[in-house]
């Protein structure tokens, strides 16, 4: 039944992560609904992150390996054809920033204030109204065509993902979308700002595997969790990538209001 459990969980982390619902909530919400039968520690969402951080590493895999070679080309030779991807690294740098100062500043008062269940429910409506105000979007503006300024907008909204509730993905994709971007370049683009936050998350999160080590009981539930979280999210990330350029995002309006007013009502 343990196994069953953290498998469980590692499916919610996994499917939830990669699209506009927040991963973060929905864990929140299953530790509300479970209470003490919830892990009790940090090793359970910092291993099941890192499953889903390599997932989508490996879906993103041609992209990253591009984008690395191409801005070190760049440097090396100032050609023009690697120009706009240096360019595009830049921009992620800059859309990082927002959401790595502020998380520094503010992690502790997050985790220590910003707790409460009805918070979440809150804020699954918050990212229901925006879904719902760019779900008709198309956009017109191309990869090299996104500006240093688009990059730092985007990086506030997935500032705002700081909140519990907030989806990350979600938030980027909305700023993205206000922004003019092309649906599947929005989306990209989403995921590129998530790999430097989630690396920096989990370096962070090191301390707390250090000094909460995993009980070689509870080894092989942690295992199952890592990997179903993986695979899970890398196919998850399949699928919303055709949902987006299908713009089908009216399936995570209706979702996400539901289950925030659910969380308010009932929670």
């Amino acid at each position: 039944m343990e196994l069953i459990k953290y498998i469980i969980l590692g499916i919610v982390q996994g499917f939830t992560e990669p699209i506009p619902v927040s991963s973060s909530g929905h864990i929140q919400i299953f530790k509300e609904l479970l209470g003490s039968n919830f892990p009790q520690d940090l090793n359970f969402e910092i291993i099941t992150n890192f499953g889903s951080f390599l997932a989508i590493v490996i879906f993103f895999r041609k992209d990253i390996i591009k984008l690395i070679k191409d801005f070190f080309a760049y440097l090396k030779t100032k050609q023009k054809k690697y120009e706009s991807n240096f360019k595009y690294c830049l921009c992620i740098v800059l859309g990082t920033i927002p959401a790595g100062l502020l998380g520094l500043i503010f992690k502790d008062f997050i985790e220590t204030h910003l707790t409460s269940i009805k918070l979440v429910g809150f804020s699954l409506l918050v990212t229901s109204f925006f879904l719902f105000l760019i779900k008709d979007f198309k956009g017109m503006k191309s990869e090299k065509q996104i500006t240093y300024k688009d990059a730092l907008i985007i990086g506030l909204f997935q500032a705002v993902a700081l909140l519990p509730g907030i989806s990350r993905s979600g938030a980027t994709l909305v700023g993205g979308m206000l922004l003019k971007l092309k649906r599947e370049v929005a989306f990209k683009f989403s995921f590129m700002l998530y790999l430097p936050i989630s690396v920096a998350t989990m370096i962070l999160g090191v301390k707390d595997l250090v000094t909460s080590p995993i009980s070689s009981s509870l080894m092989g539930c942690y295992i199952a969790a890592f990997f179903v979280a993986g695979i899970v999210t890398f196919f998850a990330t399949k699928w919303f990538q055709n949902v987006v350029k299908k713009g089908k995002l009216g399936y995570f309006v209706g979702y996400c209001f539901i289950v925030g007013m659910l969380v308010l009502i009932f929670l």
